[in-house]
């Protein structure tokens, strides 16, 4: 774990990198506050109250005080993990604490470009506090979790590491024209069964996943850089410009130009209560 990049009595931001493997034992660890984690890069399962979650780059983990949990890294070699601590009364504020008990939330647009927002702000890269993203990522998970229903299924050891290597092989190609059946045909499967087993064991389909991931970089690229968003829709997957600037808008709530003016300060896009923070 790295130094913690920001701290107030609302809300604490620590940025976590785990090193673990395959091989080494997990063991069980307690959340001693309302958590949120927003994964970043790798994947790690996530074991919860009787519920195992597989989170891959843009999941959410979402922790309750005194729960006992355990990670595993059955599927990949460590994780990074931009993590917030929220204090009881800030939790109050933003909404019902029962929602905070939906364990692992799956890649979601509107989370993952607040997430990477998030992650410039910690990295001191934007006029944007860190804690006021942590505040607006909060509220819109409390949102997600509303209307969120998980599938039922139990998918098995094998089906989990299938998915999960498969979300990490889209990542990594993000970029590039990926369809169904090459996606499929990567993972060894058929189109059906491939697309049954990714959406049952992470939350979302294949092409979800890949436009998801195409919004996370472009929403750190727009926030990091001076690139033109011309530039930054090809760059990062998007053949056609309207079509980029409609499914950022659908993620965002503004439009690519306007989200890079807050991340160099303007004001606002956080529509959470900003005045729990101290």
């Amino acid at each position: 774990m790295s130094p913690t990049p920001s701290r107030s009595r609302a809300i604490a931001v620590s940025d976590y990198r785990c090193t673990a493997a395959a091989g080494d034992e997990p063991f069980v660890e307690r959340h001693a506050g309302f958590t949120l984690a927003y994964v970043r890069k790798g994947s790690f399962g996530y074991r919860v109250r009787g519920k195992a979650y597989e989170l891959v780059v843009g999941s959410v983990l979402v922790g309750r005080p005194g729960d006992e949990f355990v990670c595993t890294h059955d599927h990949a070699q460590g994780d990074e993990c931009l993590s917030f601590q929220l204090s009881p009364e800030l939790v109050d504020t933003i909404g019902r604490a029962d929602r905070w008990r939906a364990g692992g939330l799956p890649p979601v647009p509107e989370l993952m470009v607040l997430g990477e927002l998030a992650q410039t702000a910690a990295d001191g890269r934007t006029d944007v506090a860190v804690e006021e993203v942590g505040v607006a990522l909060a509220a819109r998970c409390v949102d997600v979790v509303s209307g969120l229903q998980r599938a039922a299924s139990a998918p098995s050891p094998r089906d989990r590491r299938r998915a999960v290597n498969a979300a990490l092989w889209i990542e990594g190609h993000s970029d590039e024209q990926i369809d169904l059946e090459r996606a499929a045909r990567e993972s060894g499967l058929s189109t059906f069964h491939f697309l049954r087993l990714f959406a049952g064991v992470l939350g979302v389909t294949p092409h979800q996943y890949l436009v998801r991931s195409r919004v996370r970089r472009a929403a750190r690229l727009l926030a990091e850089g001076e690139r033109s968003v011309t530039d930054v829709a090809l760059d990062v997957g998007f053949g056609d410009l309207s079509n980029f600037v409609r499914t950022f808008h659908r993620a965002a709530g503004v439009s690519p130009r306007r989200f890079r003016q807050t991340a160099k300060g303007a004001r606002p896009i956080v529509h959470a209560p900003l005045g729990a923070i101290p």
